[in-house]
């Protein structure tokens, strides 16, 4: 049986850099990552974005920090079960052991519901997803896409500036309106249209036939070349870790401050729901920055455990935040991820800033475009907990009254 100090479940960004970040601060050899992806690691954030724009072939960025030199990675492995009482997990029908372990899996898109079984369909999570979508968009004139969260509005986007008629359905009133509020749902809209996308709002698909037949809520039928279906992801590892006896919520595995599950098991990126200090509660996030920020945070806790140090570990306190590239429009966006009340839009020439706030106007969120200041100062903002008035004002972290 193959055993290793450390062992990391996924190969993605909480995954590779938990591996790395262990690997800095010391912690003992060998380091094993078993993954069910089939490509070396590599970087998300451009599938919906560059590799959809040009033509093929599909060139993977590597994800950085890079695996360490001395760490074992094992593609196209599937995990199947953990035993936390012999300390092994079952992978590839091998018993394989550990000392430390961390759980990064990831998560998987939500397929379409209403289909027929051989409906052509896309989903976009993987590099290998990005090699079929993008074949499909050498050979294809028009393409629907269905959801209006980042990665279908980065897709149509990406598609529409290809050169193919993209139709975008979604049951809201505007891409992203939930979520951001009316006056970022209108501008993302505008991005979209002034590209081409034709957007199908407030309308739902309620069936799509073999092959590509897409029927909408308000009686329409289209049948594009190809179809994108973006309605959300699932998380991974959640079902492994409650077999094994870990806790759970809603698929993701329950963790403490320092992302801890049991003892010597970590968790962070889309698996965990973790107690954030500044926050307060329990989070699920599922932004490319934080499953880094997390890794590196399990990654250093894990190699303190290892080498019995005795150092205090690390507890998750950075407020959540992404950026999205729509098109050539990028926005940033800090917020704890739960909802807001009310929003103040600070319009600048050529952007703009939205505070976010809850019912006693505290700072929750914060968005930005071309205003990278307010977003420096708005996640230390929302960390300190700033009134309205404070971040309208321009105050720095530093200055808010506590």
């Amino acid at each position: 049986m193959s055993a290793y100090e450390l062992l990391v479940i996924g190969s993605g960004p909480a995954g590779i850099r938990a591996a790395a970040s262990y690997a800095k601060a010391g912690g003992k050899s060998p380091i094993g990552i078993i993954t069910a992806d089939m490509d070396e690691p590599y970087m998300r954030p451009p599938l919906s974005k560059d590799s959809l724009v040009d033509g093929p072939p599909v060139e993977p960025t590597p994800i950085g920090p890079k695996v360490p030199k001395d760490a074992e990675l094992r593609l196209s492995t599937h995990v199947t079960a953990i035993d936390l009482e012999n300390r092994t997990v079952t992978a590839g029908g091998e018993q394989v052991g550990f000392g430390q372990l961390v759980i990064a899996a990831g998560a998987t898109p939500v397929p379409f519901p209403e289909a027929d079984a051989d409906a052509d369909i896309h989903l976009l999570r993987s590099l290998d997803d990005d090699r079929r979508l993008v074949a499909a968009a050498q050979r294809s004139k028009t393409a629907v896409v269905i959801g209006s969260g980042f990665i279908g509005c980065e897709a149509a986007a990406s598609l529409a500036r290809r050169g193919i008629d993209v139709t975008l359905v979604t049951p809201e009133p505007g891409p992203q309106q939930k979520r951001l509020g009316d006056y970022v749902s209108q501008q993302i809209a505008s991005w979209l249209t002034d590209l081409g996308v034709d957007l199908h709002t407030e309308t739902e698909v309620t069936h799509i036939d073999a092959p590509r037949t897409v029927h909408l809520s308000d009686g329409r039928t289209l049948a594009p070349d190809m179809i994108l279906s973006a309605v959300g992801i699932k998380p991974l590892g959640g079902e492994l870790a409650e077999t094994a006896g870990l806790q759970t919520h809603e698929g993701r595995i329950v963790a403490d401050e320092h992302l801890s599950a049991a003892p010597g098991v970590w968790v962070a990126g889309d698996s965990a729901r973790g107690i954030n200090v500044t926050a307060g509660r329990a989070l699920d996030v599922e932004h490319w920055g934080d499953a880094l920020q997390m890794g590196g945070l399990v990654g250093r806790n894990a190699a303190a455990a290892s080498n019995g140090s005795g150092e205090e570990p690390e507890s998750w306190k950075a407020v959540p935040g992404f950026f999205s590239d729509i098109g050539e429009h990028s926005i940033q966006y800090a917020a704890w991820g739960d909802g807001h009340e009310s929003e103040k839009v600070v319009e600048r020439t050529g952007g703009f800033t939205v505070w976010y706030t809850d019912a006693d106007e505290t700072v929750v969120g914060v968005l930005t475009y071309n205003a990278d200041d307010d977003y420096e100062r708005g996640s230390g903002l929302i960390a300190e907990g700033a009134t309205l008035t404070e971040a309208v004002s321009g105050a720095q972290p530093q200055e808010v009254e506590s």
